[in-house]
């Protein structure tokens, strides 16, 4: 069973940044893709990073402010966020997959990121 588990989020001022975690039960090496996505209330689910083999991919609205990455070593895939703005203010998901296109398999439960103006 393949657990994702978040962490890193909380309340931070606009122009400020966060680093989100995410911890793997399994071996992230096994995954093909890994990714975060965002929901904010009242929005439609956002997939805002993605990282397969050697490409990575992000929404328009983060180019140039997120950075995602991983550490094989420890099974953590991370989100680093710099110069937040209130609109980034969602709860962010862990997302990991085998396969090499389409939905993902796997989720976290969340965790909320607040940027306050």
């Amino acid at each position: 069973q393949v657990q994702l588990v978040e962490s890193g989020g909380g309340l931070v001022q606009a122009g400020g940044s966060l680093r989100l975690s995410c911890a793997a039960s399994g071996r992230i090496a096994s995954f093909n893709r890994m990714g975060w996505y965002r929901q904010a209330p009242g929005k439609q689910r956002e997939l805002v990073a993605e990282l397969t083999i050697g490409v990575t991919n992000y929404a328009d609205s983060v180019k140039g402010r997120f950075t995602i990455s991983r550490d094989v070593a420890k099974n953590t895939v991370y989100l680093q966020m710099d110069s937040l703005r209130p609109e980034d203010t969602a709860v962010y998901y862990c997302v990991a997959d085998r396969g090499s296109w389409g939905g993902y398999d796997y989720w976290g439960q969340g965790t909320q990121v607040t940027v306050s103006s």
